[in-house]
C-alpha cells in the first residue's frame, strides 16, 4: 500500500479550481506533481494557492502529454470540459494510470466501448467522480436497501432540476459557460449522472443487473430564447440562435431484473428549487427526497420531512463516521468523499468503488437518449459493456468507500 500518491491534475475551470483547492489540496497523503491547463493564468493561480496552503510548487504545462509520459504519477484526474473526457480518458488509461474523471456524458456510443477497450487492455482503473454516490440520504438508502428494509425494489427516479440560465450558462455574459454549446446543439439527456449513480447501486447494475432499453422524449426548447431575450443584448449571438435542447427531457429506462428508471433533466424553465428527486419505491416501503419522507409499510401515516429522524437508525457508517469531524468539500461533503474513494483505491492499488463499466453506462444515457428522441421516443437497446460479466462479476472489494455492499471499516480515516 502506497503511503502517498502522485497525481497529474489536468483542467483547472471553475469545477476543476474548486475540486483542487477544497479536496486534493487539503489531503496529506496527495502530492500534486503536476498541473494542466491551456490557459496559463489557471495554472498560475491554482500555483498561488497550493502555495499559500503550504505545499510545494508542482510543474505546470500546457500539453496533457506530458503528465501522461510522466513514470512519477500514479493517477490523473481530468476536470476538463465535457467534450475531452473521453479522448483524455482513453490516453490516460492507455498510459497506464489510474484516471478520474469529472461527471459527463459521451457524444456517441463508440467512445463508450474504446472506453472499456482501453480498460480491459490495460487494467487501469477508471472512475466518474459522481459525487452524489456518496451524499448522506443517498447511501443510507443504499444501506436501507442493502438490509431489505424496502423490500424488493420496483421502481427508482431522479432528476437533474436546476435552473441554469442564471446560475451557471449566462453567468458571465462576455463568456457563457461552455455547456451552452451542448444546449445548441444536442437535444438529449445532457446530465443523468447525478441522479443515475445512486439508482445503478441501488439496483445491482453491473453486479447481478443491468439496463436494457431506454426511451425518451423531450419537450419543445423555448426557455433558452425567452431568457436570452430578457437578459441578453439584442445583438448577442445567443439571443439570435436557435437551441436544440427541449426544456424538459424524460427517461425511461428497463432493467434486466425488472426494474424501472425514469430521469428528468429540467435546467431551462424557471423553477422554485433545485432537486435531484431521488425516490426509491420497494415493496415495503419509500424514500421520495422532494417531500424528504421515508416510509415503511406499517406506518400509521406518511409524514413529510422526516427522513432526519431515521439517521441515528440507518444512516451509513460512511456518514455517520463523516459527520463526527470537519465537513470538507464542497456539497456537503460529496466532494471529499468521493475524492477520497479516488485516493484510496489508488492507494490500495484496488479497483475503483465507480469502476470503468459504471461510468460508461452512465456516460451512455447522452448519446442513447438522443437517439430515442430523434426517433419519437422509440426504444433503444443499452449496450452489455460487461459482455455478460454482470452476470457473474468478482465479488466487490471491501473498502470503506464501497458501494456495491455496506463495508465497516474504521481503520482507514476519513481525513489525512
Amino acid at each position: 500500500m502506497k503511503e502517498k500518491i502522485k497525481v497529474g491534475y489536468i483542467g483547472l475551470g471553475g469545477r476543476g479550481m474548486s475540486v483542487l483547492k477544497l479536496c486534493f489540496s487539503d489531503m496529506q497523503d496527495v502530492e500534486i506533481r503536476a498541473l494542466c491547463d491551456w490557459e496559463e493564468d489557471r495554472v498560475q493561480q491554482a500555483v498561488s494557492m497550493l502555495n499559500e496552503k503550504g505545499k510545494p510548487s508542482p510543474y505546470t504545462t500546457t500539453d496533457y502529454k506530458e503528465i501522461l509520459a510522466d513514470d512519477e504519477i500514479d493517477a490523473v484526474i481530468i476536470m476538463t470540459g465535457w467534450h475531452t473526457h473521453v479522448k483524455l480518458a482513453k490516453e490516460s488509461m492507455l498510459a497506464g494510470k489510474y484516471t478520474a474523471v469529472e461527471v459527463g456524458c459521451a457524444y456517441d456510443i463508440q467512445e463508450c466501448h474504446d472506453l472499456i477497450e482501453a480498460y480491459e487492455k490495460t487494467g487501469a482503473p477508471l472512475m466518474m467522480l459522481e459525487n452524489c454516490c456518496y451524499g448522506r440520504n443517498e447511501m443510507m438508502l443504499l444501506n436501507i436497501v442493502k438490509q431489505g428494509l424496502l423490500g424488493e425494489v420496483v421502481h427508482c427516479k431522479g432528476g437533474y432540476c436546476h435552473y441554469l440560465p442564471e446560475m451557471e450558462l449566462f453567468k458571465e455574459r462576455d463568456k457563457p459557460h461552455y455547456r451552452i454549446f451542448e444546449y445548441i446543439n444536442r437535444n438529449c439527456e445532457q446530465y443523468p449522472t447525478h441522479e443515475l449513480g445512486p439508482i445503478m447501486k441501488v439496483l445491482d447494475i453491473n453486479r447481478g443487473n443491468r439496463m436494457m432499453k431506454l426511451t425518451s422524449v423531450a419537450s419543445k426548447s423555448r426557455g433558452l430564447k425567452a431568457y436570452a431575450k430578457e437578459h441578453l443584448p439584442a445583438d448577442s449571438i445567443f439571443n439570435n440562435v436557435e437551441y436544440k435542447q427541449g426544456d424538459i427531457v424524460t427517461t425511461c429506462i428497463t432493467c434486466a431484473n425488472g426494474e424501472t428508471i425514469q430521469l428528468s433533466l429540467d435546467t431551462t424553465l424557471p423553477r422554485a428549487f433545485y432537486s435531484r428527486d431521488f425516490t426509491v419505491r420497494g415493496t415495503k416501503g419509500m424514500y421520495s427526497e422532494e417531500r424528504n419522507v421515508m416510509f415503511f409499510e406499517g406506518d400509521v401515516e406518511g409524514e413529510f420531512d422526516n427522513v432526519s429522524k431515521y439517521y441515528e437508525k440507518y444512516d451509513h457508517p460512511l456518514h455517520a463516521e463523516y459527520v463526527q469531524g470537519e465537513l470538507k468539500g464542497g456539497h456537503g461533503g460529496m466532494d471529499w468523499l468521493v475524492c477520497r474513494a479516488f485516493v484510496e483505491s489508488v492507494k490500495r492499488g484496488i479497483n475503483t468503488p465507480i469502476d470503468a463499466y459504471d461510468t460508461v453506462a452512465l456516460m451512455a444515457i447522452g448519446p442513447l437518449s438522443e437517439m430515442s428522441i430523434q426517433k419519437g421516443g422509440m426504444p433503444v437497446d443499452i449496450p452489455d459493456f460487461t459482455k455478460g460479466k454482470w452476470m457473474r462479476r468478482e465479488p466487490a472489494i471491501d473498502s470503506k468507500y464501497c458501494l456495491d455492499k455496506v463495508v465497516v471499516d474504521q481503520e482507514t480515516p476519513i481525513f489525512q
